[in-house]
């Protein structure tokens, strides 16, 4: 009998500690390894930059009239701009890279394929994890109408200002990433940013959306838009 309890102790003990190391792993390792993954993406992206590779989205100013050229596709996997959330600290900065699979939100926030592309007409779509892969939008519920949401593409900075949200919907709701969305609260067809994760916090049954329009843009050689600056 001793030996049954003796066994069944050490079962439990061990049990315990496969649970706490995997608990330890979630909250902790996988984002140790994604804030790795984001740095490495956003010095490839800033490499390339220096480089000259600069892709060019060719966005003219959000009043003008004449149709700016339509830009070559992204990459599917890889990074193309990075996005800075004044809301979410000053030394929040996450690469956004092409696609929303798995492997592609390990290593940033995720462009969903189809929507508008960065500062284009409709509605340029992102989506991040909330928990686990370094936490990319842990504080989504602190962001507020009127907050700033600014990217670049190493060539123009593009700062969106959020319209409405947080708004709670379910995961089957994919009118939120249309090219005007219905529940958004714009009207009229323009250059939008749609932003989307999980909630609850630790699960994934619904999603939290903001919504925001293009209020500005301007070259990088002009310096960080005011959004940036302290």
């Amino acid at each position: 009998m001793r030996l049954v309890v003796r066994t069944v102790s050490e079962l439990c003990i061990t049990v315990g500690t496969v649970i706490v190391l995997f608990v330890v792993y979630v909250l902790f390792w996988t984002g140790v390894q994604a804030d790795t993954v984001m740095d490495d993406q956003i010095d490839l992206l800033q490499q390339q930059w220096a480089r000259g590779g600069v892709r060019p989205t060719g966005t003219a100013d959000p009043g003008a009239s004449a149709a700016p050229p339509k830009p070559a596709p992204y990459e599917n996997g890889r990074p193309f701009a990075i996005m800075y959330i004044p809301r979410l600290g000053f030394t929040w900065n996450k690469p956004v890279l092409e696609g929303t699979d798995t492997g592609t939100l390990k290593k940033g926030l995720g462009h969903y394929t189809g929507t508008a592309q960065l500062g284009q007409k409709g509605n340029f779509s992102v989506a991040g994890h909330r928990r686990t892969y370094g936490d990319p939008f842990k504080d989504f519920p602190r962001l507020r109408p009127g907050d700033a949401v600014v990217l670049t593409d190493g060539t123009t900075w593009f700062t969106y200002r959020i319209g409405k949200g947080p708004y709670t919907t379910v995961p089957t709701d994919i009118e939120v990433i249309d090219p005007l969305p219905r529940k958004s609260g714009y009207t009229r067809p323009g250059r939008y940013l749609t932003l989307t994760t999980c909630e609850p916090e630790w699960g994934h049954s619904h999603r939290l959306i903001v919504w925001a329009h293009l209020d500005s843009t301007q070259p990088v050689e002009a310096g960080k838009p005011a959004a940036l600056r302290r």
